[in-house]
């Protein structure tokens, strides 16, 4: 995962001004609506980052964005939670992806996914956190994060979990080609 190449002609880069957003349809409403009207307002105030993937013609075809969080101590499985301070724990969130109903089934959501998850990584090695937490949007997206191996937080189907322990041995076992 360490060299998640993108297919030729496509870029990432982080969300702008200049990028066409309002054109991306990823066929969820709450997702597209994320990506149109409040992306680059939350990024300007710091409290997110949107990366877009460009395709040969300048159109966005994708996107994710990251953030910070906390989450409290009791909300973690307690297998996690075992031997970590009983109080509010830092979290890395994926906080949205997308990817254009036009280049669906071609595997860029995993591409998507696999450079999210890089980015939480290396970030994990300056600002520690305990998990990479999302909200799915729907069934199809809760399986589609379960196939990478995030866990249902107890209480909240929707929530799934990706410990940064099996974060780093998914990010170094991908290194070692295995």
């Amino acid at each position: 995962m360490t060299g998640v190449a993108l297919p030729l002609g496509f870029s990432l880069e982080p969300l702008q001004r200049s990028h066409q957003r309002r054109r991306l349809d990823c066929g969820q409403s709450e997702v597209n609506d994320w990506l149109h009207t409040k992306a680059l307002q939350h990024q300007d105030k710091r409290l997110s980052a949107t990366r877009v993937l460009i395709d040969q013609d300048r159109a966005v075809a994708g996107f994710y964005t990251l953030a910070t969080g906390q989450v409290d101590f009791g909300d973690l499985p307690s297998d996690l939670a075992r031997k970590l301070p009983r109080r509010a724990l830092p979290v890395a969130i994926l906080a949205w992806l997308g990817v254009s109903v036009t280049l669906q089934g071609q595997k860029l959501g995993n591409l998507l996914l696999a450079r999210a998850l890089r980015d939480c990584h290396e970030a994990g090695q300056t600002f520690a956190f305990v998990a990479v937490i999302l909200d799915c949007v729907d069934d199809q997206a809760r399986a589609f994060y379960q196939r990478w191996d995030f866990a249902q937080m107890p209480g909240n189907p929707y929530r799934l979990f990706l410990s940064a322990q099996t974060l780093t041995a998914m990010i170094t076992s991908r290194a070692r080609g295995k």
